[in-house]
């Protein structure tokens, strides 16, 4: 059964194990997709209010579009997962002779790179539910406001989480060039999206103790 499927109580439990997936990816992409969705809830619940009806054409196009994020964040559970065992083998791969070291240092830094892209697509996905989180400050039903609110602290955490991720691989890959290019996008586009959730946050709390 796909990790994606299984059950609540299942996934915590193997999460709990020493079983090595899911892990924080797979809890980052699972963090993202309820924030995710919680967007989309935002939609669901403002959708044919005469109240917000000047906002009805962005409402829909955020909702298909948290749907479509959504979907691909809860995959990322299990590629995440999937790009992962390949890494766990190779650490097993023996390192008596110099020709196996070597062998087997080439293989992880390839497992390595491999592992990285799940956390990697994560952020770049929670990027854009976060933008539109963002959105749904103004345009949400302010009856669900508050879950916009949750929505974007769970986008926070996921991205935060998978950024983690992102460099504890970073630290083993000895190419430098890749490390610095994924560096380089990544921070600054972590940076904003958290001062971004920081001010929608913020905002929220504002209208709710109004």
């Amino acid at each position: 059964m796909a990790l994606r499927e299984a059950p609540c109580t299942d996934f915590v439990a193997q999460l709990s194990s020493k079983a090595p997936v899911p892990g924080g990816g797979g809890v980052a992409a699972l963090a993202g997709a309820l924030g995710t969705a919680l967007g989309g809830m935002v939609c669901s619940l403002t959708t044919g209010k005469k109240k917000y009806a000047e906002f009805e054409e962005d409402i829909q196009r955020i909702l298909a579009r948290t749907g479509e994020l959504q979907d691909r964040l809860l995959r990322l559970i299990d590629e995440d997962a999937e790009n992962f065992y390949p890494l766990s083998q190779a650490y097993g791969l023996p390192k008596d002779t110099d020709e196996q070291k070597r062998v087997k240092e080439e293989t992880l830094q390839k497992c390595f790179k491999v592992a990285v892209q799940g956390p990697v697509e994560i952020m770049r996905v929670c990027h854009e539910a976060v933008i539109l989180e963002e959105e749904l400050v103004e345009k949400g039903s302010r009856l669900a406001i508050s879950d916009v609110g949750c929505g974007v602290l769970l986008l926070k955490g996921a991205i935060r989480s998978a950024w983690l991720n992102v460099i504890v691989n970073l630290n083993c890959i000895t190419d430098q060039d890749y490390c610095a290019g994924l560096r380089a996008e990544l921070v600054p586009l972590m940076e904003k999206d958290c001062a971004v959730c920081d001010e929608v946050y913020r905002k929220v709390l504002a209208i709710l103790e109004k």
